[in-house]
């Protein structure tokens, strides 16, 4: 087995490369600037515990020799595939905390080695977990199974990273599941197209594991998710390859794809996919609107997402979001309201959404051209934006460096935790309300509660809350529990969803439980049995580990 490592590696233990990683001076000056904004944290500065110091339980398997040039387990390879990127994953990940690493992580090359590192899992009764960029924020990538299974493989896509194909009269191009979003788009640009599908984890994450997760992505109305992107999907699975007929829509019965997408590893290993690509756009104009009030903007927001208008950023800020991402002073809600077209301007459908906001309140800003939002590789920090930035250029920075902003914050003893869910417009305000107040009681005084929507349908938004509040150093998993447990309940009781695109992983498992209707549970559970029977792939997400 190989021990080599690239000269700049992934942490192991937080998010981006070693190279991203704060020196103490710099942990030390952050300080000050985390107590102003926050109003807490920052009281000493921890570092991370280097990999050196890190014990890990050693390996329990050893693969075929005719698996070993693709496999490893040197304690970086282990570590690195241990944990996602949720905040208890990071804290845990800091003080040095491998519970449940895999025994090795499988590197495959194309489909045979998928294939025979399937065949070697299901023959040996080992867990097979799929890994595409690592970003889960749900326990979607950590082995944490019952000991009944004898070892752990995790199976990294990293190396199926290629656009193989492009059909260019149907706009479509089959891509590699291992590719992250900025290769797949360097490789696209040079042929005028975008696949336009940027999460917040754009920079890591793969295309793989949007469709195994329903990652997502740019849009904020209309193309909301991968699933509007799917084509159809290839995937390894113990019982054979699935692939499904490529076509632009079809009446023909359940749809494989829709199986798939969404499926986080249970049923196979996703290894390409036909995804709808476009003309990069070259019409694009941005707008940052404020309100008086959430609710003001809201209201404003559904008027938009029923119009037809179809903009591709319609994100609307509380103000406590506003003045922590620095779009506005936090006296007021802002809206950041964005068009694009690769094939004609723009500006009729800009004029009418700022008259649709005027009439609710909405005061606009500036409308300017803007430049693409996607990052390239390596090219994210968490350096604070430009002073003379306006609503639309802070809040995208913010989002895009609020990554690399979480590590910070475990640093410097504060507690970070996201919930994103969706609900009818019907009941939004009395469902806003009642997260709203239970996250506050779970956080306790002093934390900071806000709210965002990330996408926006005509039958409704999907909020997205923020509970930013001081860690109990030492019991940071114990604190992250209750409060994660009170607002996930608060959001099913409410009739939300428990996830919008953050997937289910282990961590919702819970609640989603209790959202899915027994009869298809158990329909997803023949379905596992049929491709998975020896029920090695990532066992215990979606459904239980089988007996």
């Amino acid at each position: 087995m190989h021990a080599g490592a690239p000269p700049d590696r992934r942490k192991h233990w937080g998010w981006g490369r070693e190279s991203a990683q704060l020196t103490r001076a710099q942990l030390e000056a952050a300080r000050g600037e985390v107590r102003t904004r926050l109003g807490f944290g920052g009281d000493e500065v921890e570092e991370a515990v280097p990999l050196a110091r890190v014990e890990l339980p050693a390996s329990r398997i050893t693969p075929p020799a005719s698996l070993a040039e693709i496999c490893a387990d040197d304690p970086h390879s282990r570590a690195s595939h241990a944990l996602g990127k949720a905040y208890r994953d990071v804290v845990r990940g800091f003080r040095g905390r491998f519970d449940n690493p895999p025994d090795v992580v499988a590197r495959p090359r194309d489909e045979t080695e998928i294939d025979a590192v399937l065949s070697w899992c299901s023959d040996e009764g080992l867990a097979a977990i799929p890994y595409g960029g690592g970003t889960s924020v749900c326990g979607g990538i950590e082995p944490r199974l019952p000991r009944e299974y004898p070892g752990v493989v995790s199976i990294d896509l990293g190396a199926l990273d290629r656009v193989l194909e492009v059909d260019g009269a149907s706009q479509a191009a089959r891509i590699q599941a291992g590719a992250p979003g900025p290769v797949l788009e360097d490789q696209l640009r040079d042929r005028g197209l975008t696949l336009r599908c940027f999460p917040q984890s754009f920079e890591f994450s793969t295309l793989g594991g949007w469709v195994a997760t329903r990652a997502g992505g740019h849009y904020a109305t209309r193309l909301t998710h991968i699933d509007d992107m799917v084509e159809s999907v290839r995937a390894i699975t113990p019982a054979g390859a699935w692939e499904s007929r490529r076509l632009p829509g079809s009446g023909a019965g359940p749809s494989p794809d829709r199986m798939l997408i969404g499926s986080e590893g249970i049923l196979g290993v996703i290894s390409e996919a036909w995804v709808r690509v476009q003309e990069r756009p070259s019409y694009k104009l941005a707008c940052g609107v404020e309100f008086d009030s959430f609710l003001a903007g809201a209201e404003a927001v559904r008027e938009l997402a029923q119009s037809g208008l179809d903009p591709s950023n319609c994100r609307l800020l509380d103000p406590a979001e506003a003045a922590l991402t620095q779009a506005a002073s936090g006296e007021s809600a802002v809206l950041v309201l964005g068009f694009e077209s690769g094939h004609h301007p723009v500006e009729g459908e800009m004029a009418i959404a700022l008259d649709a906001a005027r009439a609710h309140g909405g005061q606009p800003g500036e409308v300017r051209a803007t430049s693409p939002p996607e990052p390239r590789r390596g090219a994210l920090r968490a350096a604070p934006a430009d002073n003379g930035a306006d609503a639309v250029d802070s809040w995208r920075h913010a989002f895009l460096a609020a990554p690399y902003l979480r590590d910070t914050l475990v640093s410097l003893g504060v507690l970070s935790e996201t919930f994103e869910t969706a609900i009818t417009w019907d009941r939004f305000e009395d469902f806003h309300a009642t997260v709203m107040e239970t996250a506050r009681a779970a956080a306790g005084e002093p934390s900071r509660v806000m709210c965002r929507f990330t996408h926006v349908y005509p039958d409704g938004p999907a909020p997205y809350f923020t509970v930013l509040a001081p860690a109990r150093r030492g019991a940071e998993l114990e604190q992250w529990d209750e409060i994660k447990a009170a607002v996930s309940e608060a959001l099913i009781a409410a009739g939300g969803t428990i996830t919008h695109h953050h997937a289910v992983g282990r961590d919702h498992r819970p609640w989603y439980d209790r959202q899915r209707p027994d009869p298809f549970a158990e329909a997803l559970r023949a379905a596992k049995r049929a491709l998975d029977p020896a029920g090695v792939l990532n066992p215990g997400v979606l459904l239980d580990p089988a007996a």
